[in-house]
């Protein structure tokens, strides 16, 4: 037994269904189904898992946190192994609906404290490196996503945007969105990143966040 969060229950499954030869990913994102509404949807903060389903040929979604007992709490009208996708944006649909206007950056994050576009291009970051198998805590930053948004340049949110582009797309665009990760090193993660888990941020190496097995670092 340990303490845990929604991330840890994500990659564990991610894990395990790969283990099992089927294609799984861990999405970063936003949930609206753990704060009731009141008046205005609320999208917290949240990590869940997504597997490729063989007979229906599309990715669905799976939040492997809510058992019975948390379904009973929060009144869960949905099926946990099949998540409506109106129920969980991925970081790049919730900056998405930031950038064009169609939601409020303050009702996405750790709510109700940490909450703002800085956290919903942070899950854009997470999720994008997730999509490239870098599974990274819900702290860390790097890049063009530990940039304040002021000093965001327009090239910055060109990039930003076509990540978040990429990141909703088929798997027909797999290849562009890798090939943008793994060329542009204010998307992809580097040697030593920052983590804000702490009161004063600290940095670390990936190498000690990898361990011994090296040979996930093909994925950086």
């Amino acid at each position: 037994r340990m303490v845990s969060i929604c991330r840890d229950f994500a990659v564990l499954l991610t894990a395990l269904l790969r283990h099992k030869g089927i294609p799984a990913r861990t999405r970063f994102g936003f949930a609206t189904y753990f704060f009731p509404a009141d008046g205005e949807q609320a999208f917290a903060d949240h990590v869940i898992t997504e597997y490729w389903h063989k007979v229906d040929q599309k990715w669905v979604l799976v939040d492997p946190q809510l058992d019975e007992l948390q379904c009973e709490a929060i009144q869960a009208t949905f099926d946990p192994c099949d998540i409506p996708r109106d129920l969980f944006l991925t970081g790049g649909m919730a900056w998405q609906r930031c950038q064009n206007g169609e939601a409020d950056p303050n009702r996405f994050g750790f709510y109700p404290d940490f909450t703002g576009l800085w956290y919903v291009k942070g899950h854009l970051a997470r999720d994008f490196a997730a999509l490239n198998k870098v599974e990274m805590q819900c702290w860390d930053y790097w890049g063009a996503f530990e940039r304040r948004d002021s000093d965001l340049s327009l090239e910055d949110l060109v990039l930003l945007n076509q990540a978040a582009e990429l990141s909703l797309a088929g798997n027909e665009s797999f290849e562009e969105m890798r090939a943008l990760y793994l060329k542009d090193m204010r998307l992809r993660v580097p040697p030593i990143v920052k983590s804000w888990y702490v009161e004063d941020p600290e940095t670390y190496r990936l190498k000690e966040f990898l361990g011994q097995d090296l040979s996930l670092a093909k994925y950086l």
